[in-house]
């Protein structure tokens, strides 16, 4: 490096202080007070895909995300696009509304290289990026570089090195670490990311180990609702699941002495039985039952014809522009 080249020096995300004295790109904006996203996923060719994106922003949802796959479900033998590229396309594409994966893994994926593609997205977009990441699963990506799905306990403790790690990479000029799966050698990350001291992490977890990453590293926390079997959790019993797992949350936050409510708690839709896409006052029912357990980020998922989350376009869009509102 030049002489005079100052490194900014490896420094700890500590979160054992007050929100007031987070950073502020880092401290969560209107905690409390819910707020609605959207997940586009990354099935359309760019001439249409880019039009949804803009309709997101133009509707003033907080944030669209995407998933980060090799490829998903029912959408397997169907057009599925890089999540990075999209999200690079969509920041070029808007100029407000906030972007992000939900999620991405270790599944195929390595810090080092994956810090440097954060960086240069969240360069694009202006700061407007935030990293949902996760442990990973056993769908599609975990073989599909040809290795053995990892066990549960293998993906813990492979996510118990990645997420540290990224971190590092995301705060350093140059970053040189040993681990057990994931090494950095003098790997250079500049000028790092707009936001400071790096992008806001949304951290997917329902596991003790997961939870205490997210604790100790998240700006926010991800669910989906019961990871054992969500579709079949009668839609009655759906609430419990997540109220169970905010008090385990605050457990983990104890547990590090930070106060759970310095973290967005994020709830993904669609993936439990629940129905809330169906009308105005279904989503309004829905939402307000989430918010009073302490939910602060509802995300929904774009209409996609002849799928899962075939939903009315239409009734949609009303709900984005006027379901938060009848909540009062």
């Amino acid at each position: 490096m030049g002489a005079g080249r100052v490194i900014r020096r490896s420094r700890p995300v500590s979160f054992r202080q007050s929100r007031a004295s987070l950073p502020a790109t880092l401290a969560p904006s209107r905690v409390g007070s819910m707020r609605l996203s959207t997940v586009i996923l990354p099935i359309h060719r760019w001439a249409e895909g880019q039009k949804i994106w803009r309709r997101a922003e133009d509707l003033g949802f907080h944030a669209a995300y995407t998933y980060d796959h090799l490829s998903w479900r029912s959408f397997r033998d169907e057009p599925w696009f890089g999540a990075v590229p999209t999200l690079t396309a969509a920041a070029a594409a808007t100029e407000r509304i906030r972007l992000g994966t939900l999620v991405t893994s270790p599944n195929f994926r390595h810090p080092v290289t994956l810090a440097k593609e954060l960086v240069s997205v969240d360069d694009v977009s202006g700061g407007r990026l935030t990293v949902g990441i996760g442990a990973g699963g056993t769908g599609f990506d975990a073989t599909a570089m040809g290795q053995e799905a990892w066990s549960p306990r293998e993906r813990a403790d492979r996510f118990g090195e990645f997420l540290p790690l990224l971190d590092k990479l995301l705060r350093q000029d140059a970053t040189t670490e040993t681990g057990t799966y994931y090494s950095a050698v003098e790997a250079r990350n500049i000028p790092g990311c707009v936001q400071t001291p790096r992008v806001p992490f949304y951290v997917a977890a329902t596991g003790p180990r997961g939870l205490k990453l997210a604790a100790e590293y998240g700006q926010g926390w991800v669910t989906y609702g019961d990871p054992r079997g969500p579709a079949d959790v009668p839609v009655a019993q759906a609430p419990s699941v997540i109220k169970s797992q905010i008090e385990k949350l605050t457990v983990a936050c104890e547990a590090t002495g930070r106060d759970v409510a310095t973290l967005e708690k994020v709830l993904l839709q669609g993936s439990t039985a629940e129905k809330p896409l169906q009308s105005v006052d279904a989503f309004v029912d829905w939402a307000g039952a989430y918010r009073e357990l302490g939910v602060t980020e509802l995300v929904i998922h774009w209409p996609v014809p002849d799928s899962i989350f075939a939903n009315d376009l239409a009734v949609f869009e009303r709900i984005a522009t006027e379901g938060l509102a009848q909540l009062g």
